[in-house]
This record gives C-alpha cells, sequence and structure tokens, in this order.
C-alpha cells in the first residue's frame, strides 16, 4: 500500500509577502499528499489525503520559523516541520505521515493566503525537539524526553507551483462545488477550519494540482 498523502501550512508572518506568492507548494499524483494551512494564531496545516480507499494526508497549524522561500535555501532544500501544538495534527504528523507523501505547502497569516508549491516527506514522526526547548515559544514543560507530546516530520521542497492558488479561489470553488456536487465540496480547509492536520482526497488533490494549469 502506497505511503499516505499529507499537507502542510505554515505562517509567514516573517517572509517576505512579495516572493511567497511565487512559491506555493503542491503534492504528486502517485505519493500520497499533504497540504499545510495554518490556523489562526498558528502558521501551518495540513491536510490528510483520502480516497474512496482512504489515501490521508495531514496539515498541521502553528507558529513555525520558515516559510517556502526559506525551505528553498535550507540544506538540501530540506527542513524539520516542528512547532505543532494541535493534537489531532500531532496524531497525524506521528502517525500517518510518511516518508514518499507529497504535500501543498500552504501559506497562511499573510495578506494573501494560499497554496505555493510541493515538498514531499522525507523522515516520518518523530519527537518535535522544540518542546524540550525552554526558549523556543513551542516550549512545553508538561512534556517528558521519555514520553514526549509533540511530533515532527522532515521534508523536503519537490517544486513551487507553476502559479499562486489562493484561499479566495479555493473558497469560490468549494462554494460552488457545494452546489454542484464537485470535488471541493467538502474540503476540509473550509468544513474543518480550525483544524491544522486535515485529510485530502485523491480526487481533491487531483483537482487543486490542475488548477495551477488554469488561470485564476
Amino acid at each position: 500500500m502506497p505511503p499516505k498523502r499529507a499537507s502542510l501550512k505554515r505562517k509567514i508572518s516573517h517572509c517576505d509577502e512579495t516572493n511567497e506568492q511565487d512559491v506555493l507548494e503542491s503534492v504528486g499524483k502517485t505519493k500520497k499528499k499533504s497540504v499545510t494551512k495554518a490556523e489562526k494564531n498558528n502558521t501551518t496545516k495540513s491536510f490528510p489525503r483520502e480516497k474512496s480507499t482512504s489515501k490521508p494526508s495531514a496539515c498541521a497549524s502553528q507558529s513555525y520559523k520558515h516559510c517556502f522561500n526559506d525551505l528553498q535555501s535550507s540544506p538540501n532544500q530540506t527542513s524539520s516541520w516542528d512547532g505543532v501544538r494541535n493534537y489531532q495534527a500531532r496524531n497525524f504528523l506521528r502517525d500517518q505521515m510518511k516518508p514518499g507523501q507529497d504535500v501543498f505547502f500552504y501559506h497562511s497569516n499573510c495578506k494573501e493566503p494560499g497554496i505555493v508549491g510541493i515538498c514531499q516527506v522525507v523522515k516520518e514522526g518523530y519527537p518535535d525537539h522544540t518542546q524540550f526547548d525552554s526558549k523556543n515559544p513551542h516550549f512545553d514543560s508538561s512534556s517528558q524526553k521519555d514520553n514526549p507530546k509533540w511530533f515532527m516530520v522532515d521534508v523536503k521542497l519537490v517544486r513551487p507551483l507553476k502559479r499562486f492558488i489562493s484561499l479566495a479561489e479555493l473558497k469560490g470553488l468549494h462554494q460552488e462545488h457545494l452546489k454542484s456536487g464537485g470535488p471541493l465540496q467538502k474540503l476540509g480547509l473550509f468544513t474543518r477550519p480550525r483544524l491544522s492536520v486535515q485529510p485530502i482526497t485523491d480526487e481533491e488533490w487531483s483537482y487543486i494540482l490542475e488548477l495551477e494549469n488554469k488561470d485564476a
């Protein structure tokens, strides 16, 4: 059974908003996908991918240190996805996101939120080191090294999308599909907007990925 897809979302308040428009990430086809989106007061979200036979991807929302541009400049264009402090999102990161999964990179908490590019999970869930660092904003004094609460994954940049797919565009399509029965009618980004890690179906993934070849 192929690895599950996942999606991740990151905040970009500290990133260059002009450049970020050019770096939306999306996930590949044969591997599982995920989407990241930031919740309120958080920086990233990921959406587990499901299909009829359920292929989940995950999405996490928290404040993150890096935006897509930072990932592009990271060694080997790879970075850990740390800082998730939502239990359900944590479960997706820890239990469902596996190496080979593709991920939609979603910028949020910025002037124009949306998907900027594609990443791939290269290391499955392992303890998030920031929970033990008292100087880190994600420090959790209640978490113990022999029984960690929070987990993260490592992701590698695949490519930026051909164009930025904005939250506004996705919302418009979601509302249309609610009436027509289209593939985005149940998109977790809108049905569970407060959840940082959410499932995304194969149909949703494929539809969103096709949008990069169409005009907004």
